[in-house]
């Protein structure tokens, strides 16, 4: 990468990247933002906001930004996690200035029209009733707000009925004055960019962004438990989850390397032992969730009822086993998967703005890939087992469907009793 990066008058960050031989730029604004953010009765209004940008502005209309963005091929489009919000576009080079321009008008010029926003409330309520019928979906919203209970960290991103119900114009404006703050945003635009160019025009066009500082998002705290909801499913959709690090842990990727052997491919422990030996799933990963001041290690599986006991005990065993021996292939080919997983996605601009946005909200910096890989080559054997014997403690649960043959919470969490008592000793 060849980054050039500068700080607007405004405190806006703005970050080039350009790739040598492309006809196209990814470009997009990353809001530090997300459902974390949010009072009880804002719960969903992060959300709420970034399906509002594109429903009319100043000078454009709903359908005018479709069309202006369609009419030279672009794309533009949106999401909203529990701590960021984004909103980014793809464009031939030719484009760029309209791409970006078309990202500054709905962030900056939003009219938030009452008639607007009760159509589009019916649209976000509709998609909270989808999610709900989504059982391996919705059952990663119920392990988050056990894990993070009564904390925002918790709290669903699409929000809930009665808050989204109770949302108006003038809330939307309230919480985007005190969040999208220019201090609060980066711009980063990869592909064919000039930086010169970037800067002229978002000096321009987000001039008028409010300066200083959002304000901070309460400390996240893991505090775990077990939910089960019983549905007539035809599987049962359960996850299991420990503490894991934040984003910006020292350890980060030594937990990335133990999440890819454990869960990360069909050469993984636990794909190999509850799949393939044991036949008692078709799906099931680990997966590790980062955030600015915590994070969780956790396993996703999908089994029959009368599996479900089984693979509680599975999981266990693995978990305890890889506290013991890591063999040099399984750690070369962990290694392996995630080092192709970063430089293949240098090879996409939407992938790279990404994830340099994401560097600069966790890090405050971008790290290149060479520190990147060298951090990963670093990492031995017994580094992934002292993190293994540290997330084996806290358990938490969620399911969803037929439930009652899963082992008991007291049960799981007594299968690491004796680890976790020696661990505490050393």
């Amino acid at each position: 990468m060849n980054l050039e990066i500068s700080s607007l008058s405004n405190g806006l960050t703005v970050v080039t990247d350009p790739m040598a031989g492309l006809e196209s730029a990814a470009l997009g604004v990353w809001v530090g933002t997300g459902s974390r953010n949010e009072l009880p009765a804002q719960m969903g209004i992060s959300h709420m906001l970034e399906h509002m940008a594109f429903k009319g502005t100043a000078t454009r209309s709903a359908r005018q930004i479709a069309e202006e963005i369609e009419a030279v091929g672009g794309y533009l489009n949106a999401y909203t996690s529990r701590e960021q919000t984004a909103f980014h576009a793809r464009v031939l080079k030719a484009d760029v200035a309209l791409g970006l321009e078309l990202v500054a008008d709905i962030l900056t010029a939003s009219s938030y029209d009452p008639a607007e926003l009760e159509r589009e409330r019916q649209v976000v309520l509709q998609e909270l009733g989808q999610a709900r019928d989504t059982p391996d979906d919705i059952v990663f919203d119920h392990l988050q707000s056990i894990i993070y209970r009564g904390q925002a960290l918790g709290w669903p991103i699409l929000g809930e009925e009665a808050t989204v119900s109770a949302f108006t114009p003038a809330h939307l404006r309230d919480y985007a004055g005190a969040r999208y703050r220019a201090s609060n945003m980066t711009l980063v635009s990869s592909g064919a960019v000039s930086h010169g160019e970037i800067v002229a025009l978002a000096s321009e066009k987000f001039a008028g962004l409010p300066a200083g500082p959002a304000a901070a998002s309460e400390p996240a705290q893991y505090v775990g438990g077990d939910m089960r909801v019983v549905e007539d499913l035809e599987q049962a959709h359960i996850t299991y989850a420990f503490p894991g690090l934040s984003a910006r842990h020292p350890d980060f990727y030594v937990a990335q390397l133990y999440t890819m052997v454990l869960g990360g491919g069909m050469s993984s422990r636990l794909f190999q032992e509850v799949r393939e030996k044991r036949g008692l799933c078709y799906s099931i990963y680990a997966f590790s969730n980062n955030f600015q001041d915590g994070g969780i290690t956790g396993i996703y599986v999908g089994t029959s009822e009368k599996d479900a006991g089984e693979v509680s005990a599975v999981i266990a065993g693995e978990m305890e086993a890889l506290t013991g021996k890591i063999t040099d292939a399984e750690l070369g080919r962990a290694k392996a998967q995630l080092k192709s997983g970063l430089l293949m996605g240098l090879e996409r601009p939407g992938t790279r703005a990404e994830a340099i946005a994401g560097q600069i909200f966790s890090l405050g910096r971008v790290q290149s890939v060479a520190e990147i890989v060298a951090q990963l080559d670093a990492i031995d054997a017994d580094a992934v087992k002292r993190y293994a014997a540290f997330s084996m403690g806290s358990p938490s649960i969620a399911a969803i469907g037929p439930v009652g043959r899963l082992e008991s919470h007291a049960k799981f969490a007594g299968r690491f009793a004796a680890h976790n008592k020696v661990h505490a000793a050393e």
